[in-house]
């Protein structure tokens, strides 16, 4: 079923970007959830094929609507709605027109991006007129950032710990949108936060990192910066956030940092209009196209993160499994929550400032995407 992108929408979800494999994941669990939506996007019969695929999807109130990515469609599509869930990027390109129309049309915004720059724009360009608004802004919803963030928070449940280091790591290969991304980063500055204030990594650094509950080494690099940083830089329990993160697959890890230095070396020194074209074709050779579902017994994650302040440490560990999946059900269940209730906190937050760590660590539990975190204390 496919109605135009001039009609108002009478559901209460938009997945714009659900043709893509998170945005399918998205519908899945916004099916589980019982939660009515339209999945959107800029080819219906690609949007249709997918989401027609979705086990159960008969059971679903949904319909598929085509619609041109400007602020005028997108807005006349929110129109009616109440939160948007966008999975279109990178979105330091594609992201300013989704959410300027979310604020046009009265609607919260959450998407799934791993770029730190386009968080930054979030908050400078449109937090405080989504606060004004009463709405959420909250870019990076996602297994990468929300699963952490909640490890974080854990750390941080005792008092006196303000220097945070993190780790991310999980076994699969990245979808073509998240290539993308990965490849669009490349173009930014990545900052970690240092005394409050925020400092900048050398775009070569990497890290030898032990694995949590295992007897390997992996590499890891900053990953563009990360947006744990930019979530605490104003929360006066923490001064210093430094973040790494890869693939548990050290070859793949290897060509990263090799991509990553000839992008410096042969990239950067070209005319700036040629990055975006150059880069673009780096991503599509790296592409895998769409990846297979995900395997729990093979896709596994960890959150790891080490807090320290003058007399006391503590390490807490999430495994999970699923990377995507929980990225999917993050975006679902907040949707749904949005429509219940207010967010704990309006304009530009995070995704446990704005629903609370521990209650989605305990979504993440219930659908069995994660274990109990593993926490070692000492003071």
């Amino acid at each position: 079923m496919t109605a135009p992108a001039t009609t108002t929408t009478p559901k209460p979800v938009v997945v714009y970007g659900a043709s893509g494999y998170t945005g399918r994941l998205v519908c899945e669990y916004l099916r589980e959830l019982g939660v009515p939506f339209v999945a959107a996007g800029r080819d219906a019969a690609r949007v249709r094929e997918v989401v027609e695929r979705i086990p159960g999807i008969e059971t679903a109130s949904y319909e598929v609507v085509e619609v041109e990515h400007t602020v005028e469609a997108l807005t006349e599509l929110f129109r009616g709605a109440q939160v948007v869930c966008n999975m279109v990027g990178p979105f330091i390109n594609l992201g300013p027109q989704v959410v300027d129309a979310c604020l046009a049309a009265g609607a919260h915004y959450l998407d799934t991006t791993g770029e730190q720059d386009w968080v930054l724009e979030c908050q400078q360009r449109w937090g405080t007129r989504f606060a004004e608004a009463g709405l959420l802004l909250s870019p990076g919803i996602a297994q990468m950032y929300t699963t952490g963030e909640i490890a974080i928070n854990i750390a941080l449940e005792t008092p006196g710990l303000d220097t945070l280091d993190v780790l991310v790591l999980w076994k699969g290969f990245p979808t073509t949108a998240s290539t993308e991304t990965i490849f669009t980063i490349l173009k930014a500055d990545w900052f970690h936060l240092q005394e409050n204030s925020y400092v900048q990594f050398e775009p070569t650094t990497t890290f030898d990192v032990v694995v949590p509950g295992s007897h390997e080494l992996a590499l890891a690099v900053p990953w563009g910066g990360t947006s744990h940083p930019v979530w605490f830089k104003d929360d006066p329990r923490v001064s210093t956030v430094k973040v790494a993160g890869g693939v548990m697959n050290k070859p793949v890890m290897e060509a990263v940092v090799a991509t990553t230095a000839m992008v410096e070396s042969e990239i950067k020194t070209l005319p700036r209009e040629q990055w975006d074209e150059k880069l673009a074709e780096i991503a599509a050779a790296w592409s895998a196209g769409m990846p297979p579902r995900e395997n729990p017994r093979l896709n596994t994650s960890i959150d790891s993160v080490y807090a320290s302040g003058p007399l006391g440490r503590k390490h807490v560990v999430i495994h999970g499994n699923s990377n995507y999946k929980q990225t999917g059900l993050l975006q679902a269940w907040a949707a749904m929550s949005l429509l219940q209730q207010k967010p704990l906190r309006a304009g530009f937050a995070s995704g446990c400032q704005a629903f609370g760590h521990r209650q989605l660590l305990g979504v993440l539990r219930q659908f069995g995407l994660v274990l109990d975190p593993v926490v070692t204390e000492h003071r």
